[in-house]
């Protein structure tokens, strides 16, 4: 049996759709279109992703604790009742 990190997986796939841009300043800004007001901003492109990714990670905790309709990205649908699966016993 193989272990998913379900979290994991959907916040790697929607930063895999991330578009970013280098602004007048050199500064950049970074956002995922597939999740609604994800933006982040940053002095270099990776200040700037990692910001994205923090971002990102609030974006969805947030909308799993208020019950917000969130995108399925790349097949992972975070909007599913949770099953649980029998723990393994030793």
């Amino acid at each position: 049996m193989s272990i998913r990190y379900i979290l994991s997986e959907y916040m790697d796939h929607a930063m895999a759709k991330a578009v970013y841009d280098k602004l007048e300043d050199n500064t950049f800004t970074g956002r995922i279109p597939l999740c609604k007001g994800v933006v982040a901003f940053g002095k270099t492109l990776r200040e700037c992703e990692d910001e994205l990714r923090s971002t990102l990670e609030d974006w969805i905790l947030l909308g799993l604790k208020m019950g917000h309709s969130l995108p399925v990205i790349g097949d992972i649908d975070l909007n599913k009742e949770p099953t649980h699966e029998p723990m393994a016993t030793y």
